[in-house]
């Protein structure tokens, strides 16, 4: 059952479900289209390495390299976890 992205924690692997622009939050297509640039497409499998002590931002390991996202930024991300 997908889930939101800000929902993971240390050490929970996941794949990406969908990316989508929300009206209800402030995740804009431009977000959308720049995570995906960095490849956070549908179907990409990650681990969650870190957590910021206040929770913002999470980095992620993903196709052979770390990459750190501020929950606002994800809002559009939906995940499943394995």
């Amino acid at each position: 059952m997908p889930v939101q992205f800000s929902k993971l924690k240390v050490g929970d692997n996941a794949i990406i479900d969908e990316c989508q622009v929300s009206s209800d939050t402030s995740t804009s297509s431009s977000q959308i289209q720049r995570l995906m640039m960095l490849g956070l497409t549908p179907g990409t499998r990650f681990t969650v390495v870190r957590v910021a002590p206040l929770g913002d931002p999470i980095e992620i390991k993903l196709r052979g390299f770390n990459l750190s996202l501020r929950r606002e930024e994800a809002l559009g991300l939906w995940v499943t976890i394995l």
